[in-house]
């Protein structure tokens, strides 16, 4: 009763927190919302509770009670469920219906909740064939959003994955976006084994979470014409802490191997476009424009932060050292050589070449006195002197040469 009366006497504040988180939300959203208020007004009539709700028992054959796939996510029978349901819907609705548009909005919807609906009845039909108790099939009754809101932290890991929620001083580190999926579901196992909450629970988000994931990895189709999103953040590993991912994705990729060839999923198409004006572009399947921009931005600060980090000492020293060593050579900076220097085998060295003069030795005969003018060649056989000319010998002539004489 005192819970009741805190309840009754926050409610203005409440309302009026409700109404500015879904004030400023699409269309879509609000009426998800108004239809969630009237499921829980009906919640209070048993009937409606078992027309509404999905009966595995009912929904299998052969009764065939289709229309409660559809039925069950409006119908919450706490209070608290339906608050945590407007809230997740309004911030989430902000974020997503923008950007999805509400044609993909609505369609988002209508699969996972269906999807949860029917793969929960087959899980309770399994465990009635081990068990063999029919109150599992005619006693659960499957209803809310936990599916829903599951499917919802699956979308917005995908949109923001880096975005932190909490700091927390263990050795866990930071908590992001990427992280709600797996502690949602843990939180629920973890209720459920201290008996606080309904083991329905657990089963609705995991079901939300591998619905969603499969279907925002493979089968969403973007306004580019491409389908899914193949990007390496988005694997199923990435659900999971980083010691645990290698294994997970050896299984993982043992299992998409095998949908591969039954040809239920389809390999990633890259296409590149070698025509850009700048480098060659590569476009991957689910790259949005605005996914595209998220990582651009993302690239920027990691750049950023690596540039303002303090450079070593050595970096910071002087100028790269110069071959001259002349006084004015050692204040100018390098210039780059024109062209990149080639590396060639070395030429063997050539032999020293070498070049022979004889020249004749000298007369033992004083010689003559200069005549005044240049003798003719008789005259100089009649003074009695014989000039016997110089003789050269070219051996051969190289690069390295010596002279004897």
């Amino acid at each position: 009763m005192a819970s009741a009366r805190a309840l009754f006497r926050h409610l203005p504040v409440i309302k009026q927190s409700l109404v500015a988180v879904i004030g400023n939300t699409g269309s879509f959203v609000k009426v998800v919302c108004v239809l969630l208020i009237i499921g829980y007004g009906l919640s209070f009539s048993e009937s409606a509770v078992e027309v509404l709700s999905v009966t595995p028992g009912y929904l299998l054959p052969p009764t065939f009670w289709l229309w409660t796939a559809f039925s069950h996510c409006f119908l919450e029978v706490r209070l608290w469920q339906v608050c945590v349901d407007l809230v997740t819907l309004g911030l989430c609705g902000k974020l997503i219906e923008p950007l999805w548009g509400t044609l993909e909005m609505v369609l988002f919807f209508l699969l996972v909740n269906v999807c949860v609906a029917f793969i929960s009845a087959l899980f309770y039909l399994l465990i009635y064939m081990v068990t063999f108790d029919p109150d599992v099939l005619f006693s659960v009754q499957i209803n809310g959003m936990a599916g829903y809101i599951a499917g919802l932290s699956v979308a917005v890991k995908q949109i923001m994955p880096d975005h932190v929620l909490l700091h927390t001083r263990t050795p866990l580190g930071k908590v992001t976006n990427r992280h709600v999926p797996l502690c949602l579901f843990l939180t629920a196992l973890l209720l459920y084994l201290c008996d606080l909450l309904e083991g329905l629970y657990a089963t609705m988000v995991g079901c939300g979470i591998a619905v969603s994931w499969v279907y925002l990895r493979f089968y969403q189709v973007h306004s580019n014409g491409t389908r899914g999103d193949m990007a390496d953040t988005f694997a199923f590993s990435c659900f999971f802490p980083t010691v645990l991912q290698p294994p997970i994705q050896v299984v993982g990729n043992s299992v998409y191997s095998c949908l591969v060839r039954l040809k239920i999923c389809r390999r990633p198409v890259r296409k590149y476009d070698v025509g850009a004006p700048s480098s060659i572009a590569i476009s991957l399947p689910g790259m949005e424009p605005h996914d595209a921009e998220r990582r651009r931005q993302k690239a920027l600060r990691l750049l950023s932060e690596r540039l303002n980090h303090p450079q070593n000492a050595g970096e910071s020293g002087g100028a790269w050292p110069t071959l001259d060593d002349s006084p004015g050579s050692r204040t100018q900076s390098p210039q780059p050589p024109l062209h990149p220097p080639t590396h060639s085998t070395p030429l063997p060295a050539k032999p020293a070449k070498t070049v022979t003069i004889s020249l004749p030795e000298e007369s033992s005969e004083p010689p003559a006195a200069p005549p005044a003018a240049a003798p003719s060649p008789a005259t100089s056989s009649e003074a009695g002197v014989t000039a016997t000319p110089a003789t050269a010998t070219l051996v051969d002539i190289g690069q390295e040469s010596s002279t004897t004489t």
